[in-house]
């Protein structure tokens, strides 16, 4: 028999299964977060539903990226073993190991609990910082700088507005 008389050989999927395919492995490596990058927030709610979740100074630091007045936070004075976690979602954010006195006015840590945050550029007040937000919720929680003690070398710079403490 003539190969010309057996008809189209199955040539597998056709181009535009192949194509549809691309498309939703593009769509899936664009929606995962890449290696080094900020994870999506995974809490997102409107601005009616923080308001009535938050009292209004948290919901001005975590959500407007408002800054407290400096000595007003009780955690300042917070010395317990605990963690701090996250006041908009309760992710743990800081273990009480690594808080410290900075003398800035605000709560002070020289690390972050694993996956806790993460950082953006902020370019406010005429210079540039690193602005701290928390990784579940993407709430503003402060700035990171590079004056804190040994061992980081770090001092994260929080809100206490935006935290809240869990002793252990």
């Amino acid at each position: 028999m003539n190969t010309q008389d057996q008809g189209p050989k199955d040539q597998g999927p056709s181009r535009r299964a192949f194509l549809a395919g691309c498309g939703f492995i593009a769509a899936a490596l664009c929606s995962a977060p890449c290696l080094g990058a900020a994870a999506e927030p995974w809490l997102s709610l409107s601005d009616a539903q923080w308001r009535a979740r938050l009292p209004p100074p948290a919901f001005a630091v975590l959500r407007r990226g408002a800054t407290e007045r400096a000595y007003s936070s009780p955690l300042l004075g917070e010395h317990r073993k605990g963690r701090f976690l996250c006041a908009g979602c309760a992710l743990p954010l800081f273990s009480s190991q690594t808080k410290f006195d900075s003398g800035t006015g605000w709560p002070s840590f020289q690390d972050h609990l694993p996956g806790a945050i993460t950082l953006r550029q902020d370019r406010s007040l005429g210079m540039i910082r690193k602005e701290v937000r928390c990784a579940r919720c993407a709430g503003h929680l402060g700035h990171v700088f590079d004056d804190g003690p040994p061992p980081t070398g770090l001092r994260y710079c929080m809100n206490g507005a935006a935290l809240r403490f869990s002793a252990n």
